[in-house]
Formats: structure tokens, C-alpha cells, sequence
């Protein structure tokens, strides 16, 4: 008896053990995926780039815990200096400058898609609706950061000028990243689920 309950131990144990590798693998393939993504770019003011379809495929593949986590993986290499950003750029001073609290957004923005996760769990229009209110929320507190830091270091600047620079350009790409990648983030989370111990 006491033999099947070592034996039924250890095979639990491996079993967690190898799901934490599986997790911190694809939360490091999902924060290369962001900095790749995150080159494909077209350089404005704040960079047009694949960052947002990337950032929203994490959660969605990976859930909010794990998609949260590789994202704030991603922000805190580029914080560092590795260059993971638009341009190949990275370091404390792209987070401190005008278009730093977009990047940070993308973090508040997969933590509010954790939470509608734990509330109403992964249904599609739940996605949806999450990703909606995620894009609201970078868009805010970016735009707040980029009028502070602009003020600060440049002078006065208006709310409807920072958004015709920072957001609405962007309102309609943003959009169509989303629906892809709910699209093909639905798609991949059925194979996946089964390797990360998860239900579709």
C-alpha cells in the first residue's frame, strides 16, 4: 500500500513538475514572440507594430496567468535594456519617455483580461469584450503618461492633440489585431490545452 502511494506520489510530482516547465517555456516563447512582434513595425509617434496582436495572443492562448506573466516578462527585458521594442530599441529610458505608459498598458490590460477570466472564464464574447476594455485601458493610461512626460519635458500640450497623435490612428489597426487574434488564439488553444493541462 504504502508502496502505490510513493509510487502515485512521485508520478504526481513529476507531473507538476513538468507542468512548470511547459509553463515557463511558453511564457518565454510568448515574450520573444511580443519582441518580434514588436519589430514588424511602421515608425510613427508610437510605433505601429504587431505588439498588440501579440500581447492579446498571449492571453488568450495561454490564459490570463500565464499570458500576464509573459507579458510583464516582455516589458521587464526591454526595461533592462534588452532590445525588445519597436526598433530594436530597449532600456529604462523607453519606459520613462512620452510613449512609455503604452507599454505598461499592455500589462494593466492583460491583468483586466485575467480578471474577466476568473469572473466569467473563457467564452469568446468574454475575450472579446476583455480585449475591448484591455485596449481601453492602455489607451488611457498611455495617453495620461504621454501628456505628463510631454509637459515635463517639452510644455504644454492638449488632450485632443495627444489623442489625434497616440490613438486614434491606431483605433482601427488596434481593432483588427484583436479579431486575429482571437481568431487564431482560439485556434491554437485547443492543441495547447492538453499539453498545459487545461480544458479548452
Amino acid at each position: 500500500m504504502n508502496t502505490k502511494m510513493t509510487t502515485q506520489t512521485e508520478r504526481t510530482s513529476k507531473t507538476a513538475e513538468r507542468g512548470k516547465t511547459y509553463d515557463m517555456a511558453y511564457i518565454a516563447v510568448f515574450a520573444v514572440l511580443m519582441a518580434i512582434c514588436s519589430w514588424i513595425s511602421i515608425p510613427t509617434v508610437i510605433p505601429f507594430t504587431l505588439q498588440t496582436f501579440a500581447v492579446f495572443l498571449a492571453v488568450i492562448v495561454l490564459g490570463g496567468k500565464r499570458g500576464t506573466m509573459s507579458v510583464i516578462v516582455f516589458v521587464l527585458l526591454g526595461a533592462v535594456g534588452v532590445p525588445v521594442f519597436s526598433g530594436f530599441t530597449g532600456g529604462p529610458h523607453i519606459i520613462m519617455g512620452n510613449t512609455g505608459g503604452y507599454i505598461i498598458g499592455f500589462i494593466l490590460a492583460a491583468l483586466l483580461m485575467w480578471l474577466m477570466e476568473r469572473l466569467f472564464g473563457r467564452k469568446t464574447w468574454v475575450l472579446a469584450v476583455s480585449m475591448l476594455l484591455g485596449m481601453v485601458t492602455y489607451y488611457v493610461f498611455g495617453t495620461i503618461w504621454f501628456m505628463v512626460v510631454y509637459m515635463r519635458t517639452t510644455g504644454p500640450v492638449g488632450v485632443t492633440a495627444v489623442l489625434g497623435w497616440c490613438v486614434i490612428p491606431f483605433i482601427i489597426p488596434d481593432l483588427v489585431k484583436a479579431a486575429l487574434a482571437l481568431f487564431l488564439g482560439q485556434a491554437l488553444r485547443r492543441p495547447l490545452s492538453a499539453i498545459m493541462g487545461e480544458n479548452a
